[in-house]
């Protein structure tokens, strides 16, 4: 339901007071108000009355008395209700008795109801009058939009934000609406852009990151139902001056195709980001991207992306992807190539307009196959195509370093396949090549490759497509239409018949000429009939009429016929056959004499290269055209840094313009150009050079100053100030130019005829309390610039107020990744009192809040700020303060960018060769008018009384002349007309001393010394004093000074200085104890100097008396038979101990003698007469061969003697070496079983017992005890495990320990290696047990017993076994029976006795004695010789039988032979 709108005082207001009544109203109201009170009184009566009769009266009396609902639930009746209303009731009352009462109770309801009608037709009433009175009233104060305060134009910087207000008032409130140049603003399309806000009646557009294009008049319109006003303010976005260039990135002109006609419609396009001149490589990924911003951003008006190259369309391709989404054009080139190298422009077609952009891109050759090949040809395209040839056509590579390019190389493939075929044997010279032999109705792609006497380059980009047809064919197909969808394609050929045989070829001539090659071209003969024509081409020398077939083999196929073979400056003529299957037409008409030579010629070399500054990176180039520039390409230009000879090409793809823009370039070196021409056959001879030029930014008017600012004011003046401009076009400020004018006034007056030189002027002869607007415009010698933009309106009223004026002229430097340094000036108007410090603000510029950077006052002009967030923008202004309390702020700084320049650099110290101290600064981004300012405590050192600044190019230093402490602080230094380039150097006391010392050292410099003065003892007891200085000239000079007094080059003082290496000696013959004392050197190399002294006193001179003295001594001795090398001693390899030492001045008659301890040793040989060397073996060295040891000389020139002690420390150095070669050789442990035990065993080449060996169990060192037995031989050692257990398993090592090294050998005697030697151990334990009790012979037989016949014969001995063992007698190995000739007895069990009385001659024999038990036995033979009375003894060896026992013997050779006997007789 549609309700009206109410004015505003009515929706905040609910009552009205009694001012809006008139005295009718007044008297209505209480009218009804007496009614009121009276119907309420009736009602109350009714309703009791009703209450006893009708449920509902009581609701509906309520509703009477409160306000009509606008909907009533009717009430229901139960059904016991109904049931009793049903029942027959007694008739107590009459019925016309309760007719009454019900005609009484209508007519009740009947008046509340016309009461509740008077009721509302009262309230209709009254809103009826209170509307017309609201009307009267409403009409009284209604009034159209009216501006208190209008909007105010600004100028603002780039990607800065501005905020244009307004108040507006008027009845009913009225609406703003925003344009831009007339065009409304739709802050939905751009939320992000615009910001409109209004606060009772003040409204306000605020326009973040502000561009050029949003330069417009911006209009606020202001209207309601009276009507509507409008306000208009201009807002003037500006660009850095260093960010523009003067000439177009590549001054090319831009006669870009315009599309169809657009309908205009108005749509803002701004570039938020743009690309720029780029940099590419063959092969790589480029993409060049356009952001921009449409107002209105329409969906269905989008603007419409082209793309241009060299103002050519660019079509979408595999080289070529354009894209356009979310207001960004991109185009992407996946796959770079020289092709691609030109001016790239994105035109951007909207309803309202064309806006676009351009910049260069740059494609440098990718690295050769092969060092010193040329780059890749490019633009290959062809032309002329047909059904078995095309011709080619490239533009050949830039060459600046490589060889000159010789020839190409033409290659094709059939589209789909990868098989390249090269068309050419030998390389092609000219960028021209017809291809031949295509078959018909293929389609090919080709590319070219260039060489040189260094290879081939790599290949051209491959061209599109073409397929081998003739283009004739088609124009003679016709085309029949039926209808719509039916046609009838009739070749001419079909409508011409057969033709037999073909006409003859006419208009035959030559198409392409080259000193290579000619193309033939002629027109089929007509008619030509259905019949395949081929054709064949006949020439001959021009005047001859001897013709010659050139296609005998293969015939053409097409009217195109290319001819090699051909000689260079002759004369041809030339006729063509056709053919079909009928037959041969006859011979065209002779071409006449066709010259084979080329048409054009290599240009000449372009001249006049001149060049100009451009920007900071790129240089114009201008030249002279080719005198000869016919069927020219274009040129290529090279460059150079001068004094390197290194020439670089500027451009890849060859250019047509002569002036081209070379970027790249770095800034301030400098640069020479020159340039060629190139066509077909290749390029000219290189241009002149030009002149060097330096790169830098061309030279223009500065641009306009900034930051306005009132600082004093008077009845009839203004003081103002100002910031210089921050780029002065490349020369110095001479002066500035202000005008003013008032508010009111729309002309500009001059404020000054002559220049200002300063930045702070006064202006008088103003009208007091008028408001006055200023600009102002700098000068340099290329004129004046663009003024700055009109200041804010100040009001010209003196001052009065007791606080200091505003600080003017807010500076930055420094700005660095996370803090800035910012200085400023004093106010000129310092209020009641002197100024007593300054306080700094800070707002970022996304934010209207502003915060104090110090709690504090500081009293410096300049104050350092930090903790800011790299990436941000901050805003920043400055409060003067004095006793009266803070001054007017400055006016708000530009936004600062908080991010480190790139290539910034910093102020260094140092110290120069001539000893000065001294700060440095490097820029490399200057220009012509680029100057160093240097400060202290950022104040400009303007007194050079103490420093003075030396500038050389890049690099400026600050040296002072008298360093002292009061030179300590923060010094600075700035380069004008950059873009804010800066830096400080904080010079500290400990930096300071460091500099002054390194400058006197360089001031006041010590010829320094490689050693210092020492001495030397010479074999005859001469002392030598020298020492060595660094190089010297040859105008050095040296003093020796001894105890204060300067010694002479004498015989007994030889004193020498060598300049060349520096070396100064004194050599003194004879070194006495008069020599003690203190020597000194003083050298003196012009003004460096230095000296060395060297004291000889107490114990360091007895010392090198003692020294002077042996070696004198050693001198005389060394007259006679000496020893060069005093004993000592030697270990072999085989552990023999060698004594060694040399003699020296020996002859025959010299006598040797060796000693040990004062007893003479017999040498093994004499001295070596050849080396003197002589030795004294000792094998087996042990304890024992402790001594001293001597050998002597002695002839009739004198002796000598040397002594070597070997005990001690010599001892036991020898038993180390002997430890270390035995320790070395040493095999790895074995293991020997013995009935004690497992022995474990290494062999090694020599062992002593005190040589250091230690054996361990488990890494624990075992001691020698019964259960390890430790010991060793000559050529082993061994450790025996007695009676092993488990216990006894594990790890084993050896370890022999030289001194220095340890020699260890490991053994596992556990598992399977313990288990067998513990088996073998257990046998051989048993072995030993069973030989231990076997019974055997202890002793008391002789061997050999000679006894006189007739005697008795006793032999006894004791025997031995446990258990007591058998004894059995036996004579010849055969048992001896007992009988009482032969008796045996057994005494104690060990006394064995065999008696055999009388013996005789028979007895004689071997006789020998078993004694067994149950472990074994042995026997043991006796021999008996008996002999008869008066015979001499006969002598019997023992084994060997008696004379008569032989003969007994050889008579019974039945019997066996004896066995031998031994010492220890034999086991059985």
């Amino acid at each position: 339901m549609a309700t009206k709108v109410l004015p505003f005082y009515q929706k905040r207001h609910k009552h009205y007071g009694y001012d809006y009544r008139n005295l009718d109203t007044r008297s209505v109201v209480k009218k009804y108000t007496s009614k009121s009170s009276v119907s309420k009184r009736s009602r109350l009566s009714l309703e009791t009355s009703l209450s006893r009769h009708s449920p509902c009266a009581k609701r509906v009396c309520q509703y009477a008395e409160e306000e009509v609902p606008e909907y009533t639930v009717p009430p229901f009746r139960s059904r016991e209700g109904e049931e009793e209303e049903v029942k027959p009731k007694p008739r107590v009352f009459l019925y016309g008795t309760k007719l009454r009462e019900m005609e009484a109770e209508i007519s009740k309801l009947k008046r509340s109801a016309h009461e509740q009608a008077d009721m509302l037709a009262l309230k209709r009433m009254e809103e009826e009058r209170l509307a017309v009175q609201r009307h009267i009233r409403e009409d009284s104060i209604c009034r159209a939009p009216e501006f208190l305060v209008r909007l105010r134009s600004h100028t603002v910087w780039e990607n800065s934000f501005v905020k244009l207000f307004c108040t507006v008032q008027g009845f009913p409130t009225p609406l703003v609406r925003w344009y831009r140049d007339d065009v409304y603003i739709d802050q939905t399309s751009e939320p992000t852009k615009y910001r409109m806000d209004s606060y009772y009646g003040v409204h306000s557009l605020e326009i973040n990151r502000c561009a050029t294009s949003d330069t417009a008049q911006y209009t606020a319109l202001a209207f309601n139902i009276h009507g509507e006003a409008s306000s208009s303010a201009t807002v003037i976005v500006k660009r850095f001056r260093g960010d523009e260039e003067p000439y177009h990135s590549v001054l090319l002109p831009l006669n870009l195709p315009l599309l169809s006609p657009p309908i205009f419609t108005h749509i803002d396009i701004q570039y938020s980001e743009k690309f720029g001149v780029s940099f590419g490589t063959e092969g790589e990924t480029m993409i060049l991207s356009c952001r921009m911003i449409l107002t209105p951003n329409l969906h269905r008006l989008q603007p419409e992306v082209v793309w241009y190259r060299d103002d050519v369309e660019i079509k979408k391709s595999k080289w070529a992807v354009m894209q356009y989404s979310d207001c960004t054009a991109t185009l992407t080139l996946p796959h770079l190539n020289k092709d691609d190298e030109g001016l790239y422009t994105t035109r951007l077609i909207t309803r309202g307009g064309i806006s676009q952009h351009s910049a260069y891109l740059f494609v440098r050759d990718a690295d050769a196959p092969i060092v010193g090949a040329p780059g890749a040809p490019m633009d290959v395209t062809f032309y002329d195509a047909n059904k078995d040839y095309v011709i080619l056509t490239w533009k050949p590579p830039n060459v600046t370093k490589e060889s000159p390019v010789i020839g190409y190389f033409v290659d094709r493939c059939e589209a789909g396949s990868d098989n390249w075929i090269q068309c050419n044997d030998a390389p092609i010279k000219i960028c021209k090549y017809p291809v031949t032999g295509l078959f018909e109705g293929r389609s090919y792609i080709f590319r070219v490759r260039a060489v040189n006497k260094s290879g081939i380059s790599r290949p051209s980009r491959i061209t599109d497509a073409v397929t081998a047809l003739d283009p004739a064919d088609l124009a003679r197909l016709q085309t029949i239409y039926f209808d719509a969808s039916r046609q009838i394609v009739i070749s001419q050929d079909e409508l011409e018949g057969d033709i037999k045989p073909p006409g003859i070829p006419t208009n035959v001539h030559v198409a392409e000429t080259s000193r290579n090659y000619i193309v033939l071209s002629w027109d089929p003969p007509e008619p030509r009939g259905r019949e395949p024509l081929m054709y064949y081409i006949e020439k001959t020398m021009a005047g001859s009429a001897s013709w010659q077939r050139i296609n005998q083999e293969i015939a053409a196929r097409s009217p195109r016929f290319a001819i090699f073979d051909l000689a260079e400056g002759k004369s041809y003529e030339f006729r063509v056959f056709a053919v079909n299957k009928f037959g041969m037409s006859q011979p065209s008409a002779s071409t006449g004499p066709v010259t084979v030579q080329e048409h054009i010629e290599i240009p000449a070399s372009p001249s006049g290269v001149r060049c100009a500054r451009n920007t900071k990176h790129s240089i114009v180039v201008h030249w002279t055209p080719s005198k000869s520039a016919k069927d020219l390409i274009g040129y290529y230009i090279d460059s150079c840094l001068v004094g390197t000879n290194d020439w670089q090409p500027c451009n890849h793809k060859p250019v047509k313009y002569t002036r081209f823009v070379v970027h790249g370039l770095k800034n301030g070196h400098k640069y020479i150009f020159r340039v060629k021409a190139v066509n077909a056959l290749g390029t000219s001879e290189m241009s002149q050079e030009s002149d060097p030029i330096t790169v830098q930014a061309a030279l223009t008017a500065p641009s306009s100053p900034y930051g306005i600012t009132l600082l004093d004011c008077t009845n009839d003046s203004m003081t103002l100030g100002w910031k210089a401009p921050r780029f002065t076009g490349g020369s110095d400020i001479i002066g500035y130019y202000m005008d003013h004018r008032e508010i009111t006034d729309l002309h500009w007056h001059e404020s000054n005829i002559k220049p200002i030189t300063g930045r702070v002027h006064k202006v008088e002869n103003l009208k007091g309390g008028s408001f006055y607007e200023f600009k102002i415009s700098a000068m340099n010698v290329g004129g004046v610039g663009v003024p700055s933009d009109s200041s804010r309106a100040f009001k010209c009223e003196a001052w009065t107020m007791s606080e200091p004026g505003p600080p003017y002229d807010l500076t930055f430097c420094e700005i660095r990744k996370h803090s800035l340094v910012i200085l400023w000036k004093a106010p000129i108007y310092t209020g009641n009192s002197a100024v007593t410090g300054y306080t700094v603000d800070i707002c970022e510029t996304d934010s209207d809040e502003w915060r104090a950077i110090t709690e504090k006052a500081v009293s410096t002009r300049y104050l350092k700020v930090t903790n800011l967030e790299e990436g941000r923008s901050y805003i920043f202004r400055v409060h003067a303060v004095n006793t009266a309390g803070q001054g007017r702020p400055s006016e708000p700084s530009e936004p600062i960018l908080i991010q480190v320049r790139p290539g910034t650099k910093e102020i260094t110290s140092g110290v120069d060769a001539e000893g000065n101290i001294y700060l440095s600064f490097e820029c490399h981004d200057m220009t012509d008018a680029s100057q160093f300012t240097w400060g202290k405590a950022y104040e400009e050192i303007t007194d050079f009384s103490k420093v003075h600044v030396e500038t050389d190019g890049e690099k400026s230093k600050l040296i002072f002349k008298h360093p002292d402490m009061a030179d300590l602080g923060t010094y600075s230094v700035a380069v004008s007309d950059t873009d804010g380039i800066s830096s400080s150097y904080n010079l500290e006391k400990e930096e300071l001393e460091r500099l002054m010392a390194l400058s006197h050292e360089i001031r006041h410099p010590t010829i320094p010394l490689k050693s210092e003065l020492s001495y030397e003892v010479f074999d005859k007891g001469q002392v030598r004093f020298w020492l060595q200085t660094e190089s010297v000239s040859p105008n050095a000079t040296c003093k020796f000074i001894v105890n204060d007094l300067e010694l002479a080059d004498s015989k007994d003082h030889k004193i020498t200085f060598n300049k060349s290496t520096g070396m100064v000696e004194m050599v003194m013959e004879q070194f006495t104890s008069k020599n003690e004392g203190t020597y000194t050197v003083q050298i003196q190399d012009g003004k460096a100097k230095n000296q060395s002294t060297l004291v000889l006193i107490g114990d360091v001179f007895k010392a090198a008396l003692e020294e002077a003295e042996f070696q004198r001594k050693e001198f005389l001795r060394k007259q006679g038979p000496h020893f060069a090398e005093y004993l000592s001693w030697h270990v072999t390899e085989d552990c023999i101990v060698e004594l060694i030492c040399k003699v020296a001045n020996t002859k025959k008659e010299t006598v040797f003698g060796w000693y040990k301890d004062y007893v003479a040793v017999p040498a093994e040989e004499p001295p070596n007469p050849q080396t003197g060397e002589s030795k004294l073996s000792i094998p087996e060295f042990s304890r024992k061969d402790m001594g001293e040891y001597k050998m002597t000389l002695k002839d009739d020139k004198g002796q000598d003697v040397t002594v070597l002690e070997v005990a001690g420390k010599v001892y036991e150095e020898i038993v180390q070496e002997i430890s270390r070669i035995s320790g070395f050789s040493a095999s790895e442990l074995k293991i020997k079983c013995t009935p004690e035990g497992i022995r474990l065993q290494s062999f090694l080449k020599y062992y002593m017992e005190d040589m250091k060996v230690f054996w361990y169990h488990k890494d624990s060192k075992i001691a020698s005890s019964e259960k390890m037995r430790i010991g060793g031989s000559s050529d082993q050692v061994w450790m025996q495990i007695c009676e092993p257990n488990d216990r006894d398993k594990g790890k084993y090592t050896m370890e022999i320990f030289d001194g220095k090294t340890s020699y260890k050998r490991h053994l596992d005697l556990s598992g399977e290696a313990y288990a067998e030697a513990y088996t073998e151990f257990q046998r051989l334990k048993a072995a030993a047990f069973a030989e231990k009790n076997r019974g055997k012979v202890i002793g008391g037989l002789p061997d050999v017993v000679t006894i006189m016949e007739g005697k008795t014969l006793s032999l006894t001995s004791t025997v031995f076994g446990d258990p007591t063992p058998e004894v059995t007698w036996l004579k010849n190995d055969k048992d001896l029976e007992l009988n009482d000739h032969h008796y045996a007895t057994l005494e104690q069990g060990k006394y064995a006795s065999l008696t055999i009385k009388a013996v005789s001659t028979e007895d004689s024999g071997k006789y020998g004695i078993n004694v067994r038990n149950k472990y074994g036995g042995e026997t043991i033979d006796i021999t008996v010789s008996v002999y008869k009375h008066g015979e001499e003894i006969p002598v019997v060896k023992r084994g060997v039988q008696p004379p008569e026992q032989a003969k007994a013997s050889h008579a019974e050779p039945s019997k066996p032979e004896a066995s031998k006997s031994s010492k220890f007789g034999r086991r059985k």
